[in-house]
């Protein structure tokens, strides 16, 4: 398994910012790894339009139990991957597998 080269969020400026007030709140360091906003690429890889979470889940067939963490979380995995199988590249390149 390889180092993170990326977090992928649902409106990924809002949990960047959450994480970052938490961090800074307890004294952690920031998390300097680029975040990737799956709004963002649903967009841009399948035009998809509304795009919040539910549409894009239904969109592509992905299970969600929505504003259920474990279950928004892997949503965006998977968005991440069905991009990745769709050509889009992530940051840095590499493999989302």
């Amino acid at each position: 398994m390889g180092a993170v080269q990326f977090l992928a969020a649902h409106n990924a400026a809002f949990d960047r910012n959450v994480l970052s007030g938490c961090c800074a709140a307890f004294g952690l360091p920031a998390v300097r790894h680029p975040f990737v906003c799956t709004v963002k690429v649903a967009r841009q890889v399948w035009n998809i339009r509304p795009t919040r979470l539910p549409d894009v889940c239904g969109r592509l067939r992905i299970s969600l139990r929505h504003h259920h963490a474990e279950s928004d979380a892997e949503a965006c995995a998977r968005i991440v991957i069905a991009a990745a199988a769709a050509g889009w590249n992530p940051p840095g390149g590499g493999s989302t597998s």
